[in-house]
């Protein structure tokens, strides 16, 4: 670790040059020592890799000392909890776990905690000491200039179950074990949620005292990428042990009369399928200005309209766009995203109605990426209708469900669809007939945040709308694919995007991957006011910037309150059904 600058370099009146920061100025755990590492290539999947396929810049060795931490649970500790979103996976070097499958574990029982919010206090104090001039940094809290020792920030926060016996009385869980270096049922969780930047789907808790390899996205993508078998220990794992779990999270399969057996028996018959790629930046980029027919050409189909509903798709990952051919061209009719669902209404009512039967109404398609589960229809007709009651009946193929957000127009679905905006949960949408440009909101946004504006007032339009360059907060982040640190996250709590400062590397990875311009570089300076400079080229030191919509705000994002004209308001633009309410 470098030594802070001295006091020539940080002289009044000169730039200020530090080391530029590097991957793993800041490890994931700074306890991790060569033994841990010892141990853990002494466990199966570690134990099977070829070290000589890594790169002698980033060596297994150094992938699990700095990307890794070896963990201890005690007995009936929460180690995720369901609806989290995490950045890590688990691997279970000895002992067992439990995963919750249903019902899920109780808010009380789970102890989620409201996230820290500033108080009016703080904030006048925040107003009243914002810096005069853009991009302020302190950079000796950065790991690269600072001479302290790095503190180990990321040891999760310790929940007890009070009653596990209880727990295990009243909830269906699944058992994951390792004894004596071998794997019983599974030795890996929490590895989908962190690899597709989602919520975590079921809560795991400590079953006697597990030692465990917690592995953040990064290095599990990086050890992926270079190991076949790591990547087939993953998907094999996923398919037996929760795929079950996440297809819970679907309503289809919410019935209590739905036996875990019946729901691990759907899992085994359906075959996973991935369309289109994970990187899906790179090929939109290059097609945003193509026509309309000839991006769809690049959509792969999952399912075509007008044949016998074969088998149902149920969306794991990803977005799917439904359309309906018309004249020479498709209209899209609506957008599919997780824990949704193609198919399926057509095999109820040929289930419920053999006499009248139908085919696909619409076409499916991948929008840029999406893994789906295909599972027969016989499966769904066997086990599945026969346990839904007439409430879920209702809930499920009623008349009044508006599943296509019918009263969107069919130019805003088209728009919404081809720009990519149905990956977003907060994107800013302002009314241009109500707004005066008094950019009050980029005011409001530059008092929130130490007089830097974290959004442009500018951006594709639709109509009277207008989609501003402020981070969406997207289902799926593909800014945070590259990113090598983990500087780029989500919040644990409400699924924010945030940027950690001290942990970005300027690499500007994360701004090329955003497809919406949504991410900007900036030059920062010193407490000063002088540009900080790196060392060894003597060019600006870069850090990565965007919307964090207020998430330590307790009255929420600042662009919104400010607005005296109520022109400006976010929207989950991935829910059709809510944007066509805001559009209404």
């Amino acid at each position: 670790m470098s030594k802070a600058p001295d006091k020539q370099r940080a002289s009044p009146g000169a730039p200020l040059a530090i080391q530029r920061p590097q991957r793993w100025d800041e490890p994931f755990c700074s306890k991790m020592t060569d033994d841990d590492v010892d141990e853990v290539l002494g466990h199966e999947p570690f134990s099977e890799i070829d070290q000589s396929r890594f790169s002698p810049k980033v060596p297994l060795r150094a992938l699990l000392k700095n990307d890794c931490a070896v963990r201890t649970y005690k007995h009936g500790e929460l180690i995720v909890r369901k609806g989290d979103y995490g950045t890590s996976a688990f691997f279970i070097l000895n002992g067992s776990v439990r995963v919750v499958l249903s019902p899920p574990l109780s808010a009380q029982q789970l102890r989620q905690r409201e996230p820290q919010r500033k108080g009016l206090l703080a904030t006048l104090t925040q107003l009243l000491n914002n810096p005069r001039l853009p991009e302020v940094r302190d950079v000796f809290r950065y790991p690269s200039v600072s001479s302290a020792a790095t503190v180990d920030t990321d040891e999760p926060e310790r929940i007890l179950l009070q009653d596990v016996p209880t727990v295990l009385e009243r909830h269906k869980t699944n058992r994951l074990a390792v004894y004596e270096g071998k794997i019983e049922c599974g030795n890996l969780f929490g590895e989908m949620g962190a690899l597709g930047r989602g919520a975590r789907v079921a809560s795991v808790f400590a079953e006697g005292d597990p030692q465990l390899l917690e592995i953040r996205w990064q290095g599990l993508r990086d050890i992926m990428a270079r190991t076949e078998a790591i990547r087939e220990h993953v998907h094999a794992t996923y398919r037996q042990y929760h795929l079950n779990t996440a297809l819970r999270t679907f309503d289809l399969f919410t019935s209590k009369s739905l036996s875990n057996e019946a729901v691990q028996h759907i899992a085994n018959s359906g075959t996973i399928h991935t369309y289109g790629q994970f990187d899906w930046h790179s090929s939109y980029r290059k097609l945003a200005q193509a026509d309309a027919s000839q991006r769809l050409k690049h959509e792969p189909v999952v399912f075509e309209g007008g044949h016998y509903p074969n088998e149902a798709v149920f969306v794991l990952a990803g977005f799917a766009r439904l359309s309906k051919r018309r004249g020479s061209g498709e209209q899209t009719i609506s957008y599919l995203g997780v824990g949704q669902s193609y198919g399926i209404d057509e095999i109820y009512h040929n289930w419920n109605s053999p006499e009248d039967q139908v085919p696909l109404q619409e076409t499916m398609r991948a929008v840029g990426y999406v893994t789906t589960l295909s599972v027969p229809t016989r499966v769904l007709e066997e086990h599945v209708f026969p346990s839904l009651s007439r409430r879920q009946i209702r809930a499920l193929f009623g008349t009044a469900k508006d599943r296509f957000g019918q009263r969107i127009s069919s130019e805003m679905m088209e728009f919404q669809v081809e720009k990519r905006l149905i990956n977003g949960t907060a994107t800013m949408m302002i009314d241009l007939e109500r707004c005066t440009r008094c950019d009050d909101c980029v005011r409001a946004c530059a008092d929130s945040h130490d007089n830097n504006p974290r959004f442009v007032r500018h951006g594709i339009q639709q109509g009277r709308f207008m989609f501003a360059n402020a981070c969406m907060h997207c289902v799926d982040p593909l800014c945070m694919i590259g990113c090598p640190t983990g500087a780029i996250h989500r919040a644990p709590d409400r699924g924010e995007v945030l940027i950690n400062d001290l942990t970005c590397i300027g690499c500007q990875v994360c701004a090329q991957n955003c497809p919406y311009d949504n991410i900007r570089m900036v030059e920062i300076r010193n407490t000063i006011g002088l540009p900080v400079l790196d060392e060894a080229t003597n060019k600006p030191i870069l850090k990565a910037t965007k919307c964090d919509l207020c998430a330590d705000s307790a009255s929420g994002p600042a662009c919104v309150r400010a607005c005296p004209h109520d022109a400006l308001f976010r929207v989950d633009t991935s829910n059709p059904v809510e944007l066509a309410k805001r559009l209404r």
